[in-house]
C-alpha cells in the first residue's frame, strides 16, 4: 500500500498565479517562527497583518520568490484567507478570523506536540547530520522540512533499535518487546510451578514443579520414577 509523508496543497493568488504548497525548509521555518513571534499583545490588528503577510513572505523564498521582495508583494496579491491558508500548511499557525487572542500566543505548536521554542532543533540535526549525508548544518537546513525530520530521525532510530536487537540476540539477549515477552512467560510458567507443585516452589525450573501433568510432558518428574524427601529442619 502506497503512503505519503505529506500532502501537497495548492493556493491562488489575486493575480490568479496558482503555488503549490510542501513543508516549509527548516532554513525558512526559522525565519518565519522569528518573525512570527515578533506579535506581541496590544499591537494593533494591522500591525499583526503586517508580520502574518511577512511571514508569508519568507515562505515564498521556497514557493514563489517573485512574491519574496518585499511586503507589497503578498500585500497585493494575497487574501488574508489565503495568507491564512499559507500559514496553517508551512508552519502550523492555524488561524481565523477571530484570531486576535490565538495570534498573539507566542507557543505555537508542531506537529510532533511541541512548541517551536520548546523544540531542541539543534539536537535533532545533530542526530541525523552523523548521518553523513549532509556537508554542512546550513545544507541540511536547505534541502528537508520539519515533517521530514521527523520521519528520517523516527527511521534512522527504528534502524539503530533493529540492529542493537539483532546483536544482541546473537549474545544471547533478548531486549525490548522480546524482553517484555520473556519476562511475560516466565511469570506464567513460575504460577503454573505453584500450582503443579502445591504451593511447595515458585520456579517453573525446581524439580517440586514436575508433578502430575507436568512430569508427563517432561518424561519424567515426581512421580515418574522420580521422588523426593521432604526434610523438616
Amino acid at each position: 500500500m502506497a503512503t505519503e509523508i505529506y500532502k501537497i496543497e495548492y493556493i491562488k493568488t489575486i493575480d490568479g498565479k496558482i503555488i503549490e504548497l510542501i513543508p516549509l525548509k527548516i532554513k525558512y521555518m526559522r525565519q518565519l517562527m522569528d518573525m512570527f513571534h515578533t506579535i506581541k499583545s496590544g499591537m494593533s490588528e494591522s500591525h499583526i497583518v503586517d508580520i502574518l503577510c511577512d511571514c508569508v513572505r519568507i515562505t515564498m523564498k521556497q514557493y514563489e520568490p517573485t512574491y519574496s521582495r518585499t511586503l507589497e508583494d503578498v500585500l497585493d496579491n494575497f487574501d488574508l484567507a489565503t495568507v491564512y491558508k499559507v500559514l496553517d500548511y508551512a508552519a502550523g499557525i492555524k488561524l481565523n478570523t477571530k484570531q486576535d487572542e490565538q495570534i498573539k500566543n507566542e507557543n505555537v505548536s508542531q506537529d510532533n506536540g511541541q512548541s517551536w521554542k520548546d523544540l531542541d532543533l539543534a539536537k535533532l540535526e545533530t542526530e541525523i547530520f552523523l548521518l553523513g549525508i549532509w556537508k554542512s548544518y546550513d545544507e541540511l537546513e536547505s534541502s528537508i522540512s520539519m515533517t521530514e525530520l521527523f520521519e528520517i530521525l523516527a527511521t534512522s532510530r527504528e534502524l539503530d533499535y533493529q540492529e542493537k536487537k539483532f546483536l544482541a540476540a546473537i549474545q544471547g539477549i533478548k531486549i525490548g518487546d522480546d524482553a517484555g515477552q520473556d519476562d511475560g512467560q516466565k511469570k506464567w510458567e513460575d504460577m503454573k510451578a505453584r500450582v503443579f507443585s502445591g504451593g511447595a516452589t515458585n520456579d517453573s525450573k525446581d524439580i517440586l514443579a514436575l508433578q502430575g501433568y507436568n512430569a508427563e510432558k517432561a518424561g519424567f518428574g515426581i512421580g515418574m520414577g522420580l521422588d523426593y524427601e521432604k526434610i523438616e529442619n
